[in-house]
């Protein structure tokens, strides 16, 4: 469902990787790994169109994601290293903002899968960073998007909440979803179907 061709990403006038391809097939739940520097959180954005590559391109469903815009932004949840939630708001207001369709009692279940029932109406500012981190986090159980890219979700997050999460992505998968994800944590037994892609450099392990 989603192809990298020939990708090549520049930053600084240094090579992160060049000629990077691979694909993701409906059912996978693959780690981007790598040395701090390799590339990673650039990749993850020129996955989901934040950036462009020096050369190369992204494909889903066969066509270039870039010819596709509308469709392949309604396939696509992205959260990045930051939690990407608004600190004014509370977390049932931010829900609220991101997922119009989802009704009051679906956004208390899915704050309840991320432990902050009885943080709904506190302003985010407010909250510790593992706090705002299962915010953004409680939108997996709200999307309706195939496509899951995370940088670093598991940041701040306790074992029980990386269990949860896992089992979050591995349920997703099943339904036929796909999961791109980041983190420097060690994963647990329940990842042994963690497909995993190792950026060293210039080059694809």
């Amino acid at each position: 469902m989603l192809e990298v061709i020939n990708l090549s990403c520049v930053r600084d006038e240094r090579t992160l990787f060049h000629t990077l391809s691979f694909s993701v097939a409906a059912g996978d739940i693959v780690q981007i790994e790598g040395a701090n520097g390799a590339g990673k959180t650039s990749l993850l954005r020129l996955l989901a169109g934040l950036s462009r590559p020096e050369a190369g391109e992204v494909r889903w469903h066969g066509q270039p994601t870039g010819q596709q815009r509308e469709q392949w932004h309604q396939s696509l949840l992205f959260l990045g290293h930051q939690p990407g939630v608004k600190a004014v708001l509370s977390p049932l207001e931010n829900l609220r903002f991101y997922h119009p369709d989802r009704d009051t009692a679906q956004i208390f279940d899915a704050l309840e899968y991320v432990d902050l029932l009885g943080y709904e109406e506190v302003p985010v500012a407010q909250l510790s960073a593992g706090q705002q981190r299962r915010v953004a986090l409680a939108r997996l159980w709200l999307s309706d998007a195939a496509l899951w890219i995370l940088d670093e979700p598991l940041t701040a997050i306790d074992k029980e909440g990386v269990e949860k999460l896992m089992q979050r992505f591995t349920q997703h998968a099943e339904q036929g979803g796909l999961v791109i994800l980041t983190t420097h944590q060690d994963l647990p037994k329940s990842a042994a179907r963690v497909r995993k892609i190792r950026l060293t450099g210039a080059e694809l392990l």
